[in-house]
C-alpha cells in the first residue's frame, strides 16, 4: 500500500477556511440573530462544508477539527468544554458533506445544496444529540432548538454554500 500524502494546496485551503471559521466565531459574524430559543443561527460550519466540497473529506475533516478545537477552547452556552461534544461533530461535518456532494456526481449545484443540508444537520444534530446523550442538555431542549433553529441554519448554509462554491470553483480554487 502506497503512502498517502496531502498536498500543500490542501493544507493551505484547510488552514484558510479553518481561519475563516475562527474569525466568524471570534468576531461574532458567524452568529446571525434569529427569533428562536437559541437566539442565533450559526454559519461557522459553512467553511467546513466548503473545504469538503472543494478539496475532499480529509481537508473537510481537518477544517472541521480546527472549528471544533476553537469551539472547545471558547465554550459558550450550557454545554461545557467537552471534546466529544464540541469537536467530534465538527470533524464529521467535512466527511458527511463531502460524500453527500460526491453522491450527486455531475449535478454540482444539487450536490452542493445537499452537502450544505447534510453538513448543517451533522453539526446541529451531532452537537445537540451528544450534549443530550451525555446529560448536558435535556432532550426536550435540544429538540426545541433543532425544530426552531435548524430551518434558519439550513437556509443560510444552502444559500452561502451555493454562492461561494460557484465563486470559488470559477476561480479555480
Amino acid at each position: 500500500m502506497g503512502k498517502q500524502r496531502i498536498s500543500t494546496r490542501k493544507i493551505a485551503v484547510s488552514g484558510m477556511l479553518g481561519a475563516i471559521a475562527i474569525i466568524l466565531g471570534a468576531t461574532g459574524l458567524g452568529f446571525i440573530p434569529m427569533p428562536t430559543l437559541a437566539g442565533r443561527a450559526t454559519i461557522m460550519h459553512v467553511p467546513v462544508i466548503l473545504a469538503a466540497i472543494l478539496e475532499g473529506p480529509t481537508v473537510g475533516a481537518f477544517t472541521g477539527l480546527i472549528f471544533g478545537i476553537y469551539s472547545f477552547l471558547t465554550p459558550t452556552g450550557a454545554v461545557p468544554a467537552d471534546p466529544i461534544v464540541r469537536i467530534v461533530p465538527r470533524v464529521l461535518i467535512g466527511v458527511t458533506a463531502y460524500y453527500t456532494y460526491r453522491l450527486f456526481g455531475k449535478h454540482k449545484k444539487v450536490g452542493a445544496a445537499a452537502a450544505a443540508i447534510v453538513g448543517t444537520l451533522t453539526n446541529t444534530v451531532g452537537y445537540l444529540g451528544l450534549a443530550s446523550l451525555i446529560g448536558y442538555l435535556p432532550w426536550q431542549a435540544s429538540l426545541a432548538v433543532v425544530v426552531t433553529q435548524t430551518p434558519f441554519e439550513l437556509i443560510l448554509a444552502v444559500g452561502l454554500v451555493l454562492v461561494l462554491t460557484k465563486a470559488l470553483q470559477n476561480r479555480g480554487i
